[in-house]
């Protein structure tokens, strides 16, 4: 099975793809589109459309797990990542690939044990479970493989919980 990670942004979109097989998961690839912050909106997008677009086409994931948008603080950085996530949507519905969201917490928990893991933590952590040699940059990548990892380690239970608890 192979899973296509994603940890959506608009200046820098970290993907990834874990195979998971009996002896273990494994990573394929990991990587960041990157867009030009002096192109235009609808120019971003599109380099973010066509390079995930892509990724699909050359590994063929089985499944999307994709990072929740969250609203924070800043509200320009939420509308920024809720743009990058609807083209990694796109994508995976142009392809018919089923798309799980997990909640930034839900990944450091599954990964790491700990929902406030630091991303240090979390980068030292997937490098571990996945041997690397080293680990994993830039910070957007190791996200897509923690998050990818995070639905390998029985994500779809855990989809579940947290789509439950969101309508209690």
């Amino acid at each position: 099975m192979f899973v296509l990670g994603i940890d959506p942004g608009l200046a820098a979109c970290g993907y990834a793809i874990v195979e998971k097989t009996a002896a273990g998961e494994r990573a394929i690839t990991a990587g960041v589109v990157r867009t030009d912050s002096d192109q235009s909106l609808a120019a971003r997008l599109g380099e973010l459309y066509r390079d995930l677009t892509g990724v699909v086409s050359e590994h063929t994931p089985d499944l999307m797990a994709i990072e929740q948008v969250f609203t924070n603080r800043n509200l320009k950085t939420a509308v920024s990542v809720g743009r990058a996530s609807g083209i990694a949507l796109l994508v995976a519905a142009q392809a018919g690939i089923p798309v799980y969201e997990y909640t930034p917490s839900a990944v450091k928990a599954a990964v790491a044990g700990y929902g406030k893991a630091t991303k240090d933590q979390i980068r030292y952590i997937v490098a571990a479970r996945l041997r690397l040699a080293s680990r994993p940059e830039p910070a957007d990548a190791a996200d897509a493989l923690a998050i990818a990892l995070c639905h390998l380690q029985g994500g779809v239970g855990m989809h579940q919980l947290e789509q439950a608890a969101r309508t209690q």
